[in-house]
């Protein structure tokens, strides 16, 4: 794998090859994202917090539910309902 690649940019492609019917749990995403750099790691419980700290403030990611992560291209935008108020205006006629 390149070395200059970011992090969030393997997780991003991981899931881009998962497809879009395959979200995944975010501790099996993030070990992939490590197994990829190839990179000795001291601490897995603080490197899975930072990379996943990064996945979270991605806009190119959304969380699924119950730790599972997607692609926010493969969702569509989630829509706001908000409550319509309508004016209604009095006109007077001049008789």
């Amino acid at each position: 794998m390149e070395e200059n690649i970011s992090e969030v940019d393997i997780a991003y492609q991981i899931l881009s090859e998962a497809g879009k019917e395959n979200p995944l749990y975010f501790k099996n995403l993030i070990r992939e994202v490590i197994a990829r750099q190839g990179k000795v790691v001291q601490n897995e419980a603080a490197v899975i917090s930072e990379i996943y700290t990064m996945i979270n403030m991605d806009s190119r990611f959304q969380h699924v539910g119950n730790g599972y992560w997607g692609l926010t291209d493969w969702y569509p935008p989630e829509t706001k309902r908000t409550r319509s108020t309508t004016t209604t205006k009095t006109v007077k006629s001049a008789s």
